[in-house]
């Protein structure tokens, strides 16, 4: 039996140990800072946290110049060369690239067939994405950025201890991951001077190359990391949003009439399932929160998840309920792409393709969900364990 909401069992956890023990919870070598006020605490205070040393396990990925793992001026220089190309009129540009792949994709389905739409929204949003941003040419190979990109979060995606061990014993594991990431820097080094000599690129990749004072090793890392971060993050908010439409009496029908319930629809998937369950941070000095001393060193987490399905916040906190979002809640309540300086620079480029693309699933006939055990995984980009099945109408 399909359920009506997933749940995460781990963060379902730190719910209950936030409802019992309050906002600052210390369980082994982490120290959680849950509820909304603790969101607003860490937002409006980034000089007290360090995020270079809280996501050091993503280095082997992003690379140690990424936005993901800067910190301060270096920080701000970087975001500045990305962010005018995910601006919004910016965006609105990339909205043909979208709905031309998302067309392609669900117009080969063959009546009858059982796909995972899962992996056909991943293939898609990794091809636009990279389009977009980088270009047609490169484009044109995403599934070798898939394939080899694939061996690097698969490192990535076990325990940060796991990854320390696996990296000190040079097992096979770290082996193939590194060779998998000599790969894509090879090519991704022939754009850069490929872009740097005339060639046409899109819009991110030509901003990063002909800005001044970017090297080769920031382009790279900034490139790889709207890549793989991109598509990671936003195919698992897509198999949600599918699953919502599908599951849920009368919203598919709503939705394909109403682009407004549509975007509520995108706003409460992301409510239930935020691409980052936690996220955190190293405390870069000793404070105070809550009535706790927090010692500078600290290992940090904070948790979209647990604030999005706090009753309080949000009544009936776990029924899907688009029609909730005629008011908006504040910032540090709604934090799907995080928040403060840090906030995710490409979440808008993100709700756009999820909007897009789930429109041109609308403009279909409606596909049937299959009964299936549906398992949430992924602690920086939650999806369904095992995929999303449906069968595509006849």
């Amino acid at each position: 039996m399909t359920p009506d909401v997933v749940r995460y069992r781990q963060a379902d956890l730190l719910a209950g140990l936030y409802r019992r023990f309050g906002p600052v919870v210390r369980v082994g070598p982490h120290t959680y800072l849950l509820g909304p006020e603790a969101n607003r605490f860490v937002f409006a205070h980034s000089e007290l946290f360090e995020v270079e040393r809280a996501f050091q396990s993503l280095v082997p990925v992003d690379g140690p110049t990424s936005l993901i793992v800067s910190d301060g001026e270096d920080h701000k220089r970087r975001r500045r060369f990305v962010q005018p190309a995910l601006a919004h009129r910016q965006i609105a540009g990339y909205v043909p690239v979208m709905r031309e792949n998302a067309e392609a994709m669900v117009d080969a389905w063959r009546p009858g067939e059982v796909v995972d739409v899962y992996q056909e929204f991943r293939r898609a949003i990794r091809r636009s994405t990279i389009h977009a941003l980088f270009g047609e040419e490169l484009a044109e190979e995403s599934d070798f950025f898939g394939a080899h990109l694939q061996v690097l979060i698969n490192l990535i995606d076990r325990n940060p201890a796991v990854v320390k061990v696996l990296r000190t014993m040079r097992a096979p594991a770290w082996r193939d991951a590194m060779r998998a990431r000599r790969v894509v820097d090879a090519r991704v080094y022939q754009a850069i001077e490929e872009t740097r000599q005339g060639k046409e690129a899109g819009d991110v990749l030509a901003a990063l190359v002909e800005g001044d004072g970017l090297s080769d090793l920031e382009v790279r890392d900034q490139v790889v990391t709207l890549i793989a971060a991109g598509y990671e993050t936003t195919s698992g908010a897509m198999a949600w949003a599918v699953f919502n439409l599908l599951r849920h009496n009368g919203v598919w029908e709503r939705a394909r009439e109403d682009d407004e319930y549509l975007a509520n629809v995108v706003s409460e998937t992301l409510r239930l399932y935020p691409p980052a369950v936690v996220s955190a941070r190293v405390a870069a000095q000793l404070f105070e929160f809550a009535g706790k001393k927090i010692k500078q060193g600290a290992f940090l987490l904070y948790s979209p998840y647990v604030t999005h399905r706090l009753a309080e916040i949000y009544p009936d906190p776990l029924r899907f309920d688009p029609d909730r979002w005629e008011s908006k809640p504040a910032p540090h309540e709604f934090l799907p792409f995080g928040g403060g300086p840090h906030r995710c620079v490409g979440a808008g480029l993100a709700t756009t393709e999820l909007t897009v693309m789930l429109k041109v699933l609308l403009e279909r006939p409606k596909p049937e969900l299959l009964p299936q055990r549906l398992v949430a995984t992924g602690l920086a980009a939650m999806r369904p364990k095992n995929g999303l099945r449906v069968r595509a109408a006849g």
